[in-house]
């Protein structure tokens, strides 16, 4: 099941991994290099109208997020941010934040708020190429059925 919200964030073209009950996209505006959407597959509009299934299953995605974000390129915190004010389905976006900037052929992506709250309007411009080269980056860093740290 797909969403209005998933479908603003470039669903299907920015999946990095599909679960059960939640989709992983890659954010089209990168805030911090590897920036993502954890999007809930259901037309639910609160956290709480969750299954339970979903909830279990929640765990094993953050720690394939985290696990990801240990590889490409390692981050010094996962931030979780549940705004929902523009997009009404139940969705995160999950930040990798680094302490100095991070660089991707050859394009700077600065964390303008470390250590503090992200930045959400601070992204640099990409390419259509350079974002596919990064969601191609980011799947090849994902966690293959290994087990969580």
């Amino acid at each position: 099941m797909t969403n209005d919200t998933m479908r603003k964030f470039g669903y299907p073209s920015t999946v990095v991994r599909e679960y059960r009950h939640w989709s992983v996209l890659l954010r089209p505006a990168q805030v911090t290099l590897g920036a993502l959407v954890l999007a809930a597959k259901s037309d639910v509009l609160s956290l709480a109208a969750l299954s339970p299934a979903a909830f279990a299953e929640l765990a094993d995605v953050t720690r394939d997020i985290e696990l990801a974000f240990q590889r490409f390129p390692p981050a010094e915190k996962t931030n979780y941010l549940m705004l929902m004010m523009l997009d009404p389905h139940v969705h995160f976006h999950v930040l990798p934040r680094y302490a100095g900037a991070r660089n991707f052929e050859g394009v700077d992506f600065e964390d303008r708020g470390w250590p503090g709250p992200p930045d959400l309007k601070a992204a640099p411009p990409i390419t259509p190429d350079l974002f596919s080269r990064l969601l191609h980056t980011v799947k090849s860093h994902w966690p293959a059925g290994e087990k969580p740290l």
